[in-house]
């Protein structure tokens, strides 16, 4: 027996209450298990219980042996004074000095959600529970997600704090950064991220008259200008860069991009050059991302083509290959806005108590299509609904940091699982 699962046994009352007596053999009726304690202190507190004829407000400590009271040394400690109930797992030994009564829970817990618990911990499925999905209805689905949504885009708007602060409070350069990042893809998001933080919107806006030289700019930071080059196009935005690298005195990223196991639309180069596209093509890009208010027009802002070189190229020392020009696809728009604009949007939302910011960033994911990957691919072929953004982000937030982790406790899904085995 874990204490977890005790706190979760008595706070939801998954054990059979009715006759219940303590170890002294007193009447025990529980008016209230009272409220779990996330502070320092007894695990439930402001609980009501009655002994025999008589009321008892005030807390109420677990452990899963009565002993633990001692090992804890918690008659020390003026926290535990206004104690009301002892609820223990196995009641091992009489705690001298005290005059709270104690309750044993293992003779009123079913064996069978035991067994389910313990099946949940040490399986090594995909997911724990998953020989019981979907268990839960549609409505209980929809709520879970919601929880599960606003817990992933109140972590992903503190990281958007961090860099805000980082940046002394500049949304613009602040929404640069996570877009360069997000262009990385998960491979090179540490270079493209590092990339943006060593060149200054300042920068790129003084220079964004010409595409190539925001390609030289982008290029030159990610050291892939460094080394001999083989095309006129190449040797042109090299020795653009050295111009401008020395005009603003630009210190290169240290390392470059990877492109091992890559297909070739994706290489770090195509990537690039459509992130300078981008900029030569916007104008107060994230004002535009405030005003904007649906989907159609967030995928028309980011819709653009690399230059004309990378028609015929996927990086600037290939032979070109037959025409085939680099748009940026719907599929990279739709993760540019959930990894970068709706958290931004979110973050925007909360930091300026604005609920039109919040609310427009979950409709977003609404009108977004489902990712496809493994882990949503899994939660389909578990009978689990995800048709839109909304649901697959949810569902990735329950994978990544419940299930991995094994938190049925905290889940909707595990703790339904385990009501119904008790």
């Amino acid at each position: 027996m874990q204490e977890n699962l005790l706190q979760f046994i008595w706070q939801f009352r998954y054990f059979n209450a009715r006759d219940l007596s303590t170890t002294d053999g007193e009447q025990l009726i529980i008016l209230h298990s009272g409220i779990l304690n996330k502070n320092q202190g007894p695990d439930f507190i402001n609980g009501k219980i009655k002994i025999n004829n008589t009321i008892l407000a005030g807390n109420i400590e677990l452990h899963v042996k009565s002993s633990d009271w001692l090992l804890h040394n918690h008659s020390n400690d003026k926290n535990y004074n206004n104690i009301i109930l002892h609820v223990v797992w196995e009641h091992d030994k009489e705690i001298p000095g005290t005059n709270f009564p104690t309750l044993e829970l293992q003779p009123l817990v079913a064996s069978s959600m035991l067994y389910t618990y313990e099946t949940l911990m040490n399986n090594n499925f995909f997911i724990p529970c998953e020989k019981y999905l979907p268990v839960l209805n549609h409505l209980q689905w929809l709520v879970w997600k919601d929880h599960l949504l606003a817990e992933r885009l109140e972590r992903k708007s503190q990281e958007v704090r961090e860099l805000l602060t980082f940046n002394n409070q500049d949304w613009s350069e602040t929404f640069w950064q996570l877009l360069a990042k997000n262009f990385g893809a998960k491979v090179n998001t540490d270079i493209f991220f590092d990339l943006a933080k060593s060149l200054p919107l300042i920068i790129l806006a003084k220079n964004k008259h010409q595409l190539s030289t925001l390609e030289a700019l982008l290029f030159g930071q990610c050291g892939l200008l460094q080394e001999h080059q083989h095309n006129d196009y190449a040797r042109a935005l090299q020795k653009e860069y050295e111009y401008l690298r020395i005009k603003y005195n630009l210190q290169a990223v240290t390392y470059k991009p990877k492109f091992l196991r890559m297909r070739p639309q994706n290489f770090p180069t195509v990537r690039l050059a459509q992130l300078a596209a981008l900029i030569y093509n916007s104008n107060h890009l994230f004002s535009k991302i405030l005003e904007t208010s649906n989907y159609n027009g967030f995928k028309e802002m980011f819709e653009s083509k690399a230059g004309n070189y990378w028609d015929t190229h996927y990086t600037l020392n290939d032979m070109p290959h037959e025409a085939n020009p680099k748009h940026i696809g719907q599929p990279t728009i739709d993760i540019i806005l959930i990894n970068t604009v709706i958290p931004v949007l979110f973050a925007y939302g909360e930091i300026n108590q604005s609920e039109m910011y919040k609310e427009k960033a979950m409709r977003l994911l609404s009108e977004i299509k489902a990712e496809n990957n493994a882990i949503i691919r899994s939660w389909r072929s578990f009978g689990v609904a995800c048709q839109s953004a909304f649901d697959s982000q949810a569902l990735l937030e329950l994978k990544n940091n419940y299930c991995d982790k094994k938190m049925c406790l905290n889940c909707s899904v595990g703790h339904t699982v385990l009501k119904q085995k008790q």
